[in-house]
């Protein structure tokens, strides 16, 4: 049953992409002046129906795929979880299917079946209770390898935030198949603000954080964002990113960390909930 579960959530997060971005996308295209980009607009709102229709990957590089679990201490299933989630890899890249994307860095050999040492790659909070939440966040390599991180100074601050941001998507241009969902984590110590920005690419699109501050400069930084002019696969364009989202950590007084996760178009997403009496349920 758990195994099933989650091969069900992984075809969900890679065949279909949530409605908050499909409607972020359509209204981008709707608002586009520029043809190329509507076009490319077009293009990708076409790719995410047929692969809606079809319940096949909407993108060829069904990436890495990463779990977020929020597990309660006396859930039935927390044992035996981690060899669950391993095995349900390897059969969603058989059924689903997904692409072989687990390479040995020293041999350059592909495992074949998405698993292999510290892939796939696992969160774990331990809670209270008898639940288990997981999110599936499935990352191609093109956005990811625009991914970054940044150890600023207390003095570069927040300004020095935004040049960072700037530049790197910037330098970047069409590389990550925008238009994209821009995740920043900030604080914690390196490691720590890297996740915070893979964590923060699951909120919806244009869900604002709960700090006015924070919501403030997430909506600052996508309109400079969008100013850029990258646009729609980098052909130019409006619309370069679709949303911009921060979370935040306690820090080092010396030290300023930020972590930059670039999303792609396919902004790939799925939770499922397992109840200790087995019942199931799943949403983007």
């Amino acid at each position: 049953m758990l195994v099933d579960a989650l091969v069900d959530a992984i075809r969900l997060a890679v065949t279909a992409i949530p409605n908050d971005t499909v409607m972020a996308l359509q209204r981008a295209y709707e608002e586009e002046e520029s043809e190329i980009a509507r076009f490319n607009l077009e293009n990708i709102l076409k790719a995410i129906e047929i692969g809606r229709k079809r319940s096949i990957p909407v993108c060829q590089d069904t990436g890495t795929l990463t779990f977020f679990v929020r597990a309660g201490a006396e859930s039935p299933y927390l044992g035996s979880m981690k060899e669950a989630i391993e095995e349900a890899v390897r059969r969603a890249t058989l059924k689903v299917p997904l692409r072989p994307n687990a390479v040995d860095p020293l041999t350059g050999g592909n495992s074949g079946d998405n698993t292999g040492k510290g892939i796939p790659i696992i969160h774990w909070e331990i809670t209270e209770g008898d639940g288990i939440e997981i999110a599936i966040l499935p990352k191609g390599g093109g956005s990811e390898n625009c991914s970054a991180l940044a150890m600023l100074t207390p003095s570069d601050g927040w300004e020095g935030l935004k040049r960072f941001v700037l530049a790197r998507v910037r330098t970047c241009g069409g590389k990550p198949c925008p238009p994209l969902i821009l995740g920043i984590g900030v604080g914690g110590g390196a490691e720590t603000s890297l996740e915070l920005a893979k964590r923060a690419i699951l909120r919806r699109i244009g869900e604002r954080h709960s700090n006015p501050r924070i919501a403030q400069l997430e909506g600052e930084l996508l309109e400079t964002v969008n100013s850029l002019g990258i646009g729609p696969m980098g052909m130019g364009g409006k619309t370069t990113a679709l949303d911009v989202k921060i979370e935040v950590a306690h820090r080092h007084p010396a030290s300023f960390p930020v972590g930059l996760v670039v999303q792609c178009w396919a902004n790939r997403r799925a939770f499922v909930e397992i109840k200790a009496d087995g019942r199931v349920r799943f949403w983007q």
